[in-house]
């Protein structure tokens, strides 16, 4: 014979029910802080929710945390926009360029020069390993260019807009079909650049301004080629 006392069945789920751990509240995704980890071939950030989906985020820095709104969903990814920052990467810079943002001729301006470089170096390393199985014994300082005016081989889009009564040259609009509006371009060479307002001059004045879809760029060390490409 034992003499405890017996237990009730309802006594001991309650007891149960009382130590067992509550489950975090799930945070809304909007409201959900983000560390961007690394930057993509695209220059987009790419972090990871809690519940481990990776989100492709526009304009943001590895290092920094961010709130984002998400424009595309897939199963296993989203691609977003960044709304809210709380912690900015020390390696963030103000664009010279009047046109970033709208502009897609160029996606690091944000970005300062020597970490583009060193982004880009750690993808091509990446590349060679998961393409080739190469992995470089000994790596050398990379090799820079200028910040500026780099662009000698360039495709100008050309688009003749008939409701704003002018002629646009330049490069497309950030993820779209549309010519951007612009006078100067920073990553063009200067004397290429300040051609860029003279050519919507002289293509506006053209009978075939409506047929003239790009003009190709080269810059030489002695001579620059404009061709105007004409179906």
């Amino acid at each position: 014979m034992t003499d405890a006392s017996p237990v009730l069945l309802s006594d001991a789920t309650a007891a149960v029910t009382e130590t067992a751990p509550q489950a975090a509240p799930e945070v809304p995704p909007h409201l959900e802080w983000l560390t961007v980890e690394s930057l993509d071939l695209e220059a987009q950030g790419v972090a990871h929710r809690a519940n481990g989906k990776v989100v492709f985020v526009e304009d943001a820095l590895p290092g920094e945390e961010v709130r984002v709104s998400v424009s595309r969903r897939k199963n296993n990814w989203e691609q977003a926009t960044l709304v809210e920052r709380r912690r900015e990467s020390s390696q963030r810079v103000t664009p010279k360029c009047v046109h970033f943002g709208l502009c897609g001729g160029c996606k690091m301006q944000h970005f300062h020069p020597s970490a583009q470089v060193a982004v880009k170096q750690r993808v091509l390393e990446d590349n060679l390993w998961h393409l080739g199985k190469v992995k470089a014994e000994r790596l050398l300082r990379p090799i820079e260019g200028p910040t500026w005016g780099y662009r000698y081989r360039a495709r100008l889009s050309v688009r003749h807009v008939v409701k704003k009564g002018t002629v646009l040259v330049g490069f497309h609009e950030r993820k779209s079909r549309y010519v951007a509006d612009m006078g100067v371009c920073e990553v063009l060479p200067p004397h290429v650049s300040a051609l860029l307002m003279p050519l919507r001059g002289l293509i506006g004045g053209m009978d075939q301004r409506d047929r003239l879809p790009q003009i190709e760029v080269a810059v030489g060390t002695a001579v620059t080629v404009l061709v105007l490409r004409h179906p």
